[in-house]
């Protein structure tokens, strides 16, 4: 039995299973290995330095693919935006059919940019509202993050059990549910929920080919549910992120109503970075879910898919069908 739904149909992948944009980890060994395991892999746009890098970043990533792969361009407040643009141009020119994209209102910028090349745009959202009004601007998927999703979750702090199923109602494009998804039960649960499919993130990063130091996917691995800090609450603009000592610090800042400024050195992008890479879990911050405490293991991407879908075959042709009685 294969899952088809209109995520892998509109999206011409095997399974209804999306490989988010990871800041840093979205490279090409990352997306390669997710598309060749029947997956969506997305390339991160902005891991890369300029928009040139990131030409070479997705000629490099053809080179170890054949199958379908997509770009992620997120658009956040910065005081010094990258040349995104540029970035948007280089993924028109490369001649990518799918593109991730998350963040402000600026980003229907790029969308009007990419739309009359063919590009399907899978636009992340944390809220129903947002995801009528992205469905409303003509993107193609909506990609609508619960509370329990790495990264950004929004403010309204609603979890995927009810999420998903709101979003279901109203919106009438594919759905993908992001947010605590890592095995074949939540692949099985999103379905019913009236999703198409999955985007996951954290759980790809505790995978062999993620691009980060062992440690750091060892630690994942002993995480359990508990494992993460919701951070900058206080300033609007929640992130959800492994739980260490150095997030500790910020949380406790900003109890005591401290400004951004107080802890901006603790959480900058390339100290982050470097602690991926060296394995020392404290020398920076990094996103990470929920999900952490169904992780138990670091298979290969091909592995991982596999898995999921074969138990998400077994729960719904064995145990769900063995409900109904009659």
């Amino acid at each position: 039995m294969a899952l088809k739904t209109r995520i892998t149909e509109m999206l011409g992948i095997e399974h209804p299973i999306v490989q988010g944009g990871m800041q840093w980890v979205g490279v090409a060994e990352m997306a390669s290995a997710v598309s060749n395991a029947g997956g969506l892999g997305i390339l991160t746009a902005l891991t890369q330095p300029s928009p040139a890098a990131l030409a070479a970043e997705i000629e490099r990533c053809r080179s170890m693919t054949d199958k379908p792969f997509g770009v992620n361009l997120t658009v956040l407040p910065t005081i010094n935006p990258p040349d995104y643009k540029g970035y948007t141009q280089v993924i028109i020119d490369s001649g990518i059919k799918i593109v991730e994209t998350a963040g402000s209102p600026a980003v229907r910028e790029l969308w009007e940019m990419m739309k009359p090349h063919g590009i399907r745009i899978l636009h992340k959202c944390t809220a129903v509202r947002h995801a009528l009004s992205a469905e409303r601007a003509g993107v193609d998927i909506v990609s609508i993050d619960g509370f329990e999703c790495a990264g950004h979750p929004g403010e309204d702090d609603v979890p995927g059990l009810i999420l998903i199923p709101a979003a279901a109602d109203k919106v009438k494009i594919p759905l993908l549910a992001s947010g605590g998804f890592g095995d074949g039960r939540g692949l099985v649960a999103a379905l019913a929920l009236g999703a198409d499919g999955v985007n996951m993130g954290t759980r790809f990063t505790a995978t062999v080919e993620a691009p980060i130091h062992q440690g750091i996917k060892d630690a994942m691995v002993a995480n359990d549910e508990r494992g993460t800090d919701l951070i900058f609450r206080s300033y609007r603009n929640t992130a959800r992120v492994a739980k260490k000592a150095i997030t500790q610090r910020v949380v406790a800042a900003e109890r005591e109503g401290k400004p951004f400024e107080a802890v901006a050195d603790l959480v900058k992008g390339v100290r982050g970075r470097e602690g991926l890479v060296s394995g020392d879990a404290d020398h920076g911050v990094w996103s990470a879910g929920l999900i952490q405490g169904l992780i138990h293991d670091i298979p290969t991407c091909a592995e991982l898919l596999t898995r999921i879908v074969a138990e998400a075959e077994a729960i719904i042709q064995d145990r769900l069908r063995g409900m109904i009685a009659g």
